[in-house]
């Protein structure tokens, strides 16, 4: 697949914000600070369509973009770490496990794992409520340049048993670096035989009983402590301000 426009459309705080459903939607996640938005733009050949920050779970919002205008890139807030307010902390996973649960027009999560750690609970988790609600997703072991090869098999591998309990054929593996450009020809691929597969499946026949506001998804954010988020601010302080929500 050959991307030749990727369109920046809005950044939604719902799912009732989200544009209309009539393109096909591949959405990305992970844990904060997996390198999603540097996996994002060598993805998409532009070096700022999603914004990279220090700061951990930096993206707050669900970001749409618009590619060669047929289908859209979603950027999904990270799980796991997030310097944002407490009373956000609820809207924030309510408005991702919405739209991963109710988006009719959603094809694949591509869920982002750091291929140099050992698995991790809130990975496992997460996988598991992927499992539990019947979203369709791949697995995309990121930053694959920064551990030997033997390391990130051993990794891999360690995931792969810890999650084969839930499944009778375990989802579809890739490995990926932003540095190097290893996996982009192999995303974009799957995202290439689904849209010639042909339309995005349809939503659940029966609607889905949305989550409480006062139960949050498995996917929760820590609130950073009062000195690590003036660590943090000081350093976003220095950076050079964007233009763009994200």
């Amino acid at each position: 697949m050959n991307i030749a426009s990727a369109i920046f459309d809005r950044s939604a705080p719902d799912l009732a914000s989200c544009p209309d459903e009539s393109l096909p939607e591949f959405a990305f996640i992970g844990r904060s600070n997996v390198g999603k938005s540097s996996l994002l733009n060598m993805l998409a050949g532009k070096g700022l369509l999603a914004r990279v920050s220090p700061t951990p779970g930096f993206t707050r919002l669900i970001n749409m973009f618009t590619i060669n205008k047929t289908w859209r890139l979603v950027d999904l807030p990270g799980y796991g770490f997030a310097h944002v307010a407490r009373k956000d902390k609820v809207l924030f996973n309510h408005a991702v496990n919405e739209y991963l649960r109710n988006r009719p027009n959603l094809c694949v999560v591509f869920l982002l794992l750091d291929s140099g750690l050992a698995p991790q609970p809130i990975d496992l988790d997460f996988v598991e409520w992927l499992c539990r609600n019947s979203v369709p997703f791949v697995l995309v072991f990121n930053k694959t340049d920064r551990k030997t090869p033997e390391e990130v098999q051993a990794n891999i591998a360690a995931f792969k048993t810890a999650i084969s309990v839930w499944f009778e054929k375990l989802p579809e593996i890739f490995q990926c670096s932003s540095k190097t450009g290893l996996g982009r020809s192999e995303l974009l691929g799957v995202i290439d035989e689904t849209l010639k597969a042909g339309p995005a499946p349809e939503g659940p026949t029966e609607p889905v009983e949305p989550l409480p506001p006062e139960i949050e998804p498995p996917f929760s954010m820590r609130i950073l402590s009062g000195n690590e988020g003036k660590q943090k601010n000081t350093r976003d302080k220095k950076r050079m301000k964007s233009p763009r929500p994200w």
